[in-house]
């Protein structure tokens, strides 16, 4: 059953929660053991209460969950977990991660709470409407970053706000595009895997992903010029990141649209060398211009 529990959590999902750590990066504090260990805490509280919202979605949909050819093989609609165990470990989770953020911090346990709250309403409903489901992604993302800098008490950069918002949204529309293409090519109803799919159309989900994809390139890029960037890190170099971010955005565009592979493009994106390989150059480029000096 711990098996079983564990997937039902999704730990490779979490991988998003390190926007909880980006303020951490950009506030340069990096190096600082006493900062470092808040953010990781902060991190660690949002992993949990990341794993108690999947449970608890998976309880709310259990019932669809079992008529489903794959999601039936799902911990708890196959009876591999019982209900009344996820219940309490998503309880568990969500309590024991509001307490470990209010010892942080009470901004840090208050945006925790808006974070569960916001997704407690995309389970129940929300996840449903068409656009308002990215839109509720994309606030998650936000309430990481400023969870991430309440914990290390620093101020959350409006350009980090932005690019954050710009690219979570981005990322949420790549993998609506991403259903509707393989519900297109299985000749079945998009709706009938999601039910928002019956409110976008795919021309319209392209045109609005080559909008963010541009606006997120660009104030990326504004960011890295911006005079208080450049005095804040004592360099203007950070203009040369720019190119990986240009790249990352058009390789997860080609993996949202031109991809027919299995699994959304979020999870592609994780097994996908070259979009790897250029974050990884991403990182360290950009934590060589601002702590090569350090």
């Amino acid at each position: 059953m711990l098996l079983a529990a564990l997937k039902t959590l999704r730990p490779h999902q979490w991988v998003k929660n390190l926007f909880v750590a980006a303020p951490l990066v950009f506030s340069k504090h990096l190096l600082d053991a006493d900062f470092g260990v808040r953010a990781a805490l902060a991190t660690l509280a949002f992993c949990a209460l990341s794993g108690a919202v999947y449970t608890f979605n998976d309880l709310r949909d259990v019932t669809a969950d079992r008529l489903h050819p794959t999601k039936r093989h799902r911990p708890i609609a196959s009876g591999a977990l019982p209900e009344r165990a996820a219940l309490a470990l998503a309880g568990t989770l969500a309590v024991g991660a509001l307490g470990l953020c209010l010892a942080l911090h009470w901004k840090v346990a208050a945006l925790a709470g808006g974070y569960l709250v916001i997704n407690l309403a995309y389970s129940m409903g929300l996840k449903q409407v068409a656009f308002v489901d990215v839109g509720m992604i994309a606030a998650g993302f936000l309430l990481r970053v400023l969870a991430g800098a309440a914990a290390i008490d620093v101020p959350a950069s409006r350009w980090l706000l932005l690019c954050t918002a710009l690219l979570s949204a981005f990322l949420g529309l790549g993998k609506r595009a991403h259903e509707l293409a393989a519900a297109g090519r299985a000749g079945r109803d998009a709706a009938a895997t999601r039910a928002a799919l019956a409110g976008y159309r795919a021309p319209i989900v392209k045109a609005a992903m080559g909008v963010l994809a541009v606006a997120t390139i660009v104030a990326y890029a504004a960011y890295t010029l911006d005079d208080h960037t450049a005095a804040f890190f004592g360099t203007d170099q950070l203009i040369w990141t720019a190119p990986f971010s240009a790249l990352g955005v058009g390789r997860f565009a080609w993996l949202a649209l031109a991809s027919d592979k299995d699994g959304s493009p979020t999870e592609q994106m994780l097994r996908d060398w070259p979009f790897l390989l250029n974050l990884v150059a991403w990182g360290a480029v950009t934590l060589g211009i601002i702590y090569g000096g350090a």
